[in-house]
């Protein structure tokens, strides 16, 4: 299988790609990573490692995709960018399985959306990082940012196509679906949260548990929430500066309390090494971008190499899997049931 990987893209970008993708051909043999990208700036980066040659290829590419551009023009006029040229070669490559880019989130999106094209039947891709929670193996939010203007049938799809996505990355058989919502009662909730619930509700091939609250999104109560990308995007940065927050009040009470206070640090310091493993977002690959004919994987833009490495066999694992066939599988039966009624 072939992952076909933006160099480009990222903060860290080429170095922290390339290393990245060049540790993922290591964990399997099998696999063959394509470096998209500015070759002049590839190579010496790959001259300091050691890899079997045989398992990255290189396509250059000139230009690049900037965070300041618009992503639906950029997309269109820059066709010698790394990220275009990386669409091509995903839809064009033998065996290309899937995308790996800590690019423009924006650019990646729209090109996954123009380039790869949408899943027949599905109303609208969606967004879904993967969450750490308190109990369990994680959790799926979807969509955290790709659609903030929804419709109820967009919820019903989301939580179809996460549920697919859930089963393979947390291997459970009935991932629990839960509505973000204002309130856990049934009836919480603004009209789009009313009309899904219903629909979410009466759909026999998910197992929805109800509304979740923002405070128990990361409980491990939930393995996945649904809800509109607006609301999804607030509540994921929410999280993740609460959690940078803690964190650091955490650091600084030990460091700035006095003399005890850095025994008991010491002391504990492999129980913050276990909370800051758990919540590493360069442990847990990227957001897959779920509705979308091939596996695409967006990466955090800041990702080092072992984010990288993560992002490139998450991609990999769910191209294996055929997320995107069992999505369909999944919309499909729902038209059929919609179909029937009728």
């Amino acid at each position: 299988m072939r992952i076909i990987v933006d160099a480009m893209g990222g903060d860290l970008a080429p170095q922290q790609i390339v290393i990245g993708a060049v540790e993922a051909t290591k964990e399997d043999k099998d696999l063959i990573v394509v470096l998209v990208g500015d070759t002049d700036k590839i190579n010496p980066v790959l001259s300091g490692l050691e890899y079997n040659k045989t398992q990255v290829e290189l396509i250059d590419a000139k230009e690049e995709i900037t965070n300041d551009e618009s992503p639906t023009m950029a997309i269109k006029l820059k066709k010698e960018s790394s990220l275009v040229k990386a669409f091509d070669a995903l839809n064009n490559l033998p065996d290309a399985g899937g995308f790996v880019s800590a690019g423009s989130t924006g650019a990646v999106l729209v090109g996954a959306f123009m380039k790869v094209g949408r899943i027949k039947g599905v109303s609208r891709p969606a967004l879904a990082p993967l969450l750490p929670t308190y109990k369990g193996n994680g959790m799926i939010l979807c969509d955290c940012g790709a659609n903030v203007d929804c419709k109820p049938v967009n919820i019903l799809h989301f939580a179809i196509m996460a549920s697919a996505y859930a089963k393979e990355s947390l291997k459970v058989e009935k991932p629990r679906v839960g509505l973000l919502s204002n309130g856990a009662e049934d009836k919480k909730g603004n009209e789009l949260s009313h009309e899904a619930f219903a629909l979410l509700k009466e759909c026999g091939d998910i197992n929805f548990v109800g509304n979740c609250e923002a405070r128990d999104m990361l409980s491990g109560d939930f393995d996945v929430v649904v809800c509109d990308g607006f609301d999804g995007n607030i509540a994921l940065k929410s999280a993740e500066g609460t959690a940078n927050m803690m964190l650091n009040l955490i650091k600084d009470g030990v460091y700035n309390t006095g003399l005890k206070a850095k025994i008991g640090g010491l002391l504990l310091k492999p129980v913050f090494k276990s909370v800051k493993k758990k919540m590493d977002y360069n442990a847990h690959g990227g957001a897959c971008f779920l509705g979308v004919n091939k596996i695409v994987v967006k990466s955090h833009g800041a990702s080092k190499a072992k984010s990288i490495t993560a992002s490139v066999l998450q991609a990999r694992d769910l191209a294996k899997a055929d997320i995107p066939a069992k999505i369909k599988e999944g919309v499909d039966k729902v038209k059929i049931a919609e179909t029937e009624e009728k």
